[in-house]
Parts: structure tokens; C-alpha cells; sequence
């Protein structure tokens, strides 16, 4: 179908209703994670058998860019390596992540992307020019982990790939290049060259990214000069060999927090959206960017000591996360309501002061129980905009930012934070259907730093046979005590597990790898409406219930 284009004067109004909307001060859950007033005891109200949007799997993606120790003494130490690897990939690393069932992987990045020449980083690894990372550190990099290592690392991994393009400082041509040597199967000059590095069968590249942050590092550009670039650049990211289990989705870089002008310039972009095969095109999916901190961008805050005020304000930004999502998913409905176009929410997390004594441009941090409620609160946030929103990819995997993982630089030591134990808690909802979970509070909800922020935040998902409900208890210093009124289908048993710390500080390290680890939530009872929990102060929790047929 052809989308008619509106007036400049009502997609500016648009766009400017929006901001207004979220620049305000005065709370608003309209967009974000909300509850409603209850004369009664606090209460989740689960329809069970009204399935709704499909949860993507791909909502639980990662990201690992060429930062800090994120891929050198993360995911990559070498063949002469002491720890236990396969091919230089850390044999640890890949198992922790396997285990997570980790769906997809970003790579090379972020900023780095737009520096990177794939060239560079193929043939025998000592013959390999060098370049600066100029973004990260202003250290030398010796691309000895390049695309045959990434599509090793990914094997591994047994996930699939989202690989970055360079837009910034790359050429049409050699983007097109790469997705050739990536791809195709016969005897192109591409394929050959693979095949000469050592790679007979092409690889499968299901998402391919048109540039990062083309609005900052990536390039500094305009809106409508990037999206120009974007239908460009995604022209020539073809399908190669006609093989129609090897297509590609391919990913414009879009807008970073409330910049919805950016999206309304991508959307605007895409004119038809059907395309001449009846896909949307020429990109399939536009990208947005949103960090949580407690302090401004020159101080964001330690990771580790804070106060209840930063506690409280570091989860109220966590929630705009949602009403971000639904307000640029909105100037995209305008333009296509069929939800052709994907959302891609490919970079997301806590961003803090880095650990004192360490590199600040390595973005080294702790990982605390706050920053497990911050994840907690995001993928609520994502299980309801399920319908729009097809990936989503926190930052980073291995020692960067909030990370999954954290390798000790002396001992070698792997430790799992505590936002790793929300995704494995929450692994359920993967290619779950969304439940509608409606949160009924006694209290009104606190106002902190300018939006409504309530003291319990739910979601919850079904695959037919069972049902996973999701709940945080975003109380710093109280237990809550709530009861689950399941609705719509009878529950013949449940399991229940929390996560929680001494304090809501609480970190994992070498010498207490599990001060913050799973356990059973033992303080689940039998209610006439379902399920009476009490949660545990500064806690996030997962009730398991089987459903009768």
C-alpha cells in the first residue's frame, strides 16, 4: 500500500505534542509503568486467557562493542591463553551466556562501528593493520577479533548476528561488500575471498544496522540528511544468492531519547512501505537509544554508593524507558499503522561514574540489585509494546556499562551480576504471549522526578500450558505484600523465585560471587483471587504458574 506523506505543519505538530508531553512536570503514567487506586489490598489483576502481542525472543539481545574489555579479556583472550578457550573465545564466557539462551548479539558497535573497516579485520591475524580507537580509551587496536571471529563467536553462542555497518566514515560499496562476503554461497568475488580466509559456507546475517548514532559519533549529521543516507546505504545491504532462509533486516539508526523528530524523519523516509516485493523497505526497522543515570550527564552517579533519593530517581528514569518507547512508536503509527516497521531499542541500561582507578574511557562499572530493577522495569516496559518494539539489546555484554558479566583483569575470575539473574529469571517471556497485568494500589503513587512512579511494577506472559508473572518491589526499605487475582483459566501449581541483596547495594565480586544470586521465594500463599506474595524490599521476583487445560 502507499502511505500518502502528511504536511510538514502536522507531522511538526505531532512531533511537538509529543515533546511537550514528556518535557512536562507533572507525573504521567499514562505512557510508562502505572497503577490504579484499590479500596483493598494491593493486587495484580492477570486475565489468563486473553493472550495478547508476541513477545520477540530478540527483546533479551545483547551488545558487545570493541570497548574496555568488552571483546579483549571479555569474550576474546586468545588461543595462548591460560583460561579455558575455543579458538580464543572464553570457554566460561559462552557457556554463561548460552545458558541465558541469549538471542542475539550486537557487534562491532556503537561509536566503534562508524570507525571500523571490516577489511581490516580479515586474513591471518598478523598481517592485520592497526587503527585508533579513537572513541574509547585512544588505545590501538589490532583487529585480531574481526568477522571470522565474531560469526565464531556467535556459533558458540549458538545465536544469531547483528552486525553494524559504517556509515560515518565507510562507503556504500563497502558496506555492500561486507554483506556479500557475509552471505552469499556461490563464487563472487566476495564469497571467494571468504573462502580464501577459511570459510567455505556463508554465514547467516539476520540483522544488519545502517550506521550508529548518526546524530552524534556517527556522524553528526542532520535528520533528513541521515535518513537520505539510510535509504541509500540500506539499498545496497541486498539479499544475496536468493536464498530465502539468509535475509536481512536491515536497521536505520534512529533517534536518542526524545528526539522524535528524528523518527518522524525516518518514517517520512520510507514513503512505500510495502516496497517492490512486498517487504517494507528499503530498511525494515528504525533504532533508538535511551541510558538511565541518577545524576547529569557530567556526573551520573556512582554505581555502588548512593542514596534512597538517587535510588528512587534512578528507577523513575528507568520507567521513562516505556514512555519513550510508546511515544516514538506513536509518530510511527502515524505513518504506519500496520506495523510494518520495527522498533529496535539497541542500546539501553545504567550508565555511572566508571570504578575508581579505572580507564574512564573503558566504562568499567559495578552492577548492583538497582540495577537489576532497572532491567526488571525495562522489560515490563518492553512485554507491553511487544506489538511494535522486535528487538531490544542492552549495553554491554562483558565489563562494559550494565553488564551481564564481569572478568576479573588479576585472577581471571568470571562473576554474574545481578542484572544476568533477571535475565535468566525472566527467560519464560521469550516468544511468550503478553498478558495484560494491571497493578491496583492502596497508596497513590509517589511523584519523583516529575512522573509517577509506583512502588510495584508487574508484567506478564503465557505460552498456553503455563504463565510467567514478573514482579518488582521498588520499595528501598519495605516488603510488599500483594495478592495475584488470576482470571480467565484455573492454576494447578506454581514455583516462585526472587532475587534481592542485604541492601540495595548489593554487588556480586570475586570473593562473594553470590551476595546477589536467585532463591526461592518461599512467602507465596493460596488467596480466593489466586496468590497472596510478600516481596522483599528493593526486589524482583517470578511466579511460575501452571495452567489447566
Amino acid at each position: 500500500m502507499l502511505v500518502t506523506t502528511p504536511s510538514r505543519d502536522l507531522a511538526t505538530g505531532l512531533v511537538s505534542a509529543l515533546s511537550a508531553t514528556t518535557t512536562g512536570t507533572s507525573p504521567d503514567t499514562s505512557t510508562g509503568p502505572g497503577s490504579a487506586p484499590t479500596d483493598g489490598p494491593a493486587r495484580v489483576v492477570i486475565d489468563l486467557d486473553l493472550p495478547g502481542a508476541t513477545i520477540s525472543r530478540h527483546l533479551y539481545g545483547h551488545f558487545a562493542e570493541h570497548l574496555g574489555r568488552c571483546i579483549y579479556e571479555g569474550f576474546f583472550v586468545g588461543e595462548d591463553s591460560a583460561l579455558p578457550n575455543t579458538r580464543g573465545i572464553r570457554d566460561d564466557v559462552v557457556a554463561a551466556l548460552r545458558a541465558l539462551r541469549i538471542p542475539n548479539l550486537r557487534w562491532p558497535g556503537g561509536c566503534f562501528a562508524d570507525d571500523y573497516h571490516w577489511k581490516d579485520g580479515i586474513g591471518p591475524r598478523e598481517e592485520r593493520p592497526r587503527m585508533v580507537n579513537s572513541h574509547w580509551g585512544d588505545i590501538v587496536e589490532d583487529n585480531s577479533f574481526g568477522t571470522h571471529e565474531f560469526m565464531d563467536l556467535v556459533e558458540l553462542l549458538d545465536t544469531e548476528a547483528y552486525v553494524n555497518g559504517n556509515v560515518g566514515s565507510g562507503t556504500v560499496a563497502e558496506m555492500s561488500e561486507w554483506i556479500e562476503y557475509l552471505t552469499r554461497a556461490d563464487d563472487s568475488p566476495m564469497a571467494s575471498l571468504r573462502r580464501e580466509n577459511g570459510r567455505d559456507e556463508p554465514w547467516k546475517v539476520p540483522f544488519f544496522g545502517i550506521g550508529n548514532e548518526a546524530w552524534g559519533c556517527g556522524g553528526n549529521m542532520r535528520a533528513e540528511d541521515y535518513a537520505a543516507l539510510a535509504r541509500q546505504y540500506s539499498t545496497y545491504v541486498r539479499d544475496q544468492g536468493g536464498d530465502p532462509g539468509n535475509t536481512v533486516t536491515r536497521i536505520a539508526a534512529g533517534a536518542s531519547d526524545d528526539d522524535f523528530a528524528w523518527t518522524e524523519a525516518l518514517m517520512r523516509a520510507v514513503k512505500n512501505l510495502e516496497g517492490r516485493d512486498g517487504e517494507a523497505g528499503p530498511y525494515q526497522a528504525i533504532s533508538m537509544h535511551y541510558y538511565t543515570m541518577s545524576g547529569p550527564w557530567e556526573d551520573k552517579g556512582s554505581a555502588t554508593e548512593f542514596s534512597q533519593e538517587e535510588w528512587y530517581r534512578t528507577l523513575s528514569r528507568a520507567a521513562r524507558a516505556e514512555e519513550l518507547v510508546a511515544r516514538h512508536s506513536t509518530v510511527m503509527d502515524h505513518y504506519d499503522p500496520h506495523k510494518k516497521v520495527g522498533l529496535v531499542f539497541d542500546e539501553w541500561g545504567t550508565w555511572w561514574n566508571v570504578e575508581p582507578g579505572t580507564n574512564p574511557g573503558f566504562l568499567y562499572q559495578q552492577n548492583t540489585v538497582r540495577d537489576a530493577l532497572v532491567a526488571s522495569i525495562h522489560f515490563d516496559g518492553f512485554h507491553r509494546h511487544a506489538d511494535r518494539l522486535i528487538m531490544a539489546n542492552i549495553a554491554q555484554t562483558v565489563n562494559v556499562l550494565q553488564a551481564m558479566i564481569l572478568t576479573d583483569p588479576e585472577s581471571g575470575a568470571l562473576v554474574l551480576t545481578p542484572t544476568y539473574h533477571v535475565f535468566a529469571m525472566n527467560a519464560g517471556h521469550q516468544d511468550a504471549r503478553a498478558l495484560d497485568a494491571h497493578v491496583l494500589l492502596p497508596e497513590e503513587p509517589a511523584e519523583v522526578d516529575g512522573r509517577a512512579l509506583p512502588m510495584i511494577s508487574a508484567s506478564a506472559s503465557t505460552t498456553g500450558a503455563t504463565a510467567l508473572v514478573s514482579l518488582s518491589n521498588l520499595d528501598a526499605a519495605e516488603p510488599r505484600t500483594l495478592v495475584l487475582d488470576l482470571r480467565g483459566r484455573s492454576v494447578t501449581g506454581h514455583t516462585a523465585r526472587v532475587l534481592t541483596g542485604a541492601s540495595s547495594a548489593a554487588h556480586n565480586t570475586p570473593e562473594q560471587p553470590d551476595a546477589v544470586a536467585p532463591a526461592e521465594l518461599s512467602d507465596v500463599r493460596a488467596h480466593e483471587r489466586g496468590l497472596e506474595v510478600t516481596l522483599p524490599p528493593h526486589s524482583f521476583a517470578t511466579v511460575e504458574l501452571q495452567l489447566a487445560d
